[in-house]
């Protein structure tokens, strides 16, 4: 039990810190939109480049953050059943919920996604419009991190869940964890 103590608590401290990265990237898309937004219809100018920078900066927070809003409990789910529930109700249902339904889901994409990522790598894809950013293939990349994060997260809620069944209380999720995500 001690290791997947120290699983979660690992797993859980890297999406945290890289959640809490990710988040800086607001600053630079808000700032982007801005001036994509003020050039275009205030002085008739535009660039590919930058429309699609901001873009990429939304998929990017969007995907990298996605183990950390996990983490929070900030993806959606139907709270009628869950929020009221006890605690080991909630184990079950988050144990259940990450092995059966998230992983086999996880895995599907990473299988079907890998493919498509080595072949953006082995190519060197750059935007497909004119005067784009180059380097689509590393976007691309982040589909991969996607998964790998999610799956972490997704494991180490199941293991989370096996040490609340267990009886370790110092596991189970409190309702002040999951706000202001």
């Amino acid at each position: 039990m001690r290791f997947l103590g120290n699983f979660v608590h690992a797993i859980d401290g890297l999406n945290d810190w890289i959640g809490r990265g990710i988040a800086w990237l607001v600053i630079p898309m808000v700032v982007i939109t801005f001036l994509v937004a003020t050039l275009r219809y205030g002085f008739a100018v535009g660039w590919v480049s930058m429309q699609e920078s901001y873009m990429w900066l939304y998929g990017i927070m969007f995907m990298v953050g996605a183990g950390y809003t996990l983490l929070h409990g900030g993806h959606v789910r139907v709270d009628v059943f869950y929020r009221p529930a006890s605690a080991r109700y909630k184990a079950w249902v988050d144990l259940f919920g990450s092995l059966f339904l998230m992983t086999p889901v996880l895995v599907m994409i990473l299988m079907y996604s890998y493919p498509y990522v080595a072949t953006s790598w082995h190519r060197l894809e750059g935007s497909h419009e004119t005067g784009g950013l180059p380097g689509l293939f590393l976007y691309k990349s982040v589909i991969l991190v996607f998964c790998v994060l999610m799956l972490l997260q997704g494991l180490s809620l199941a293991a989370r869940s096996i040490l609340v069944l267990a009886g370790h209380k110092e596991f189970e999720i409190k309702e002040e964890e999951h706000e202001g995500v």
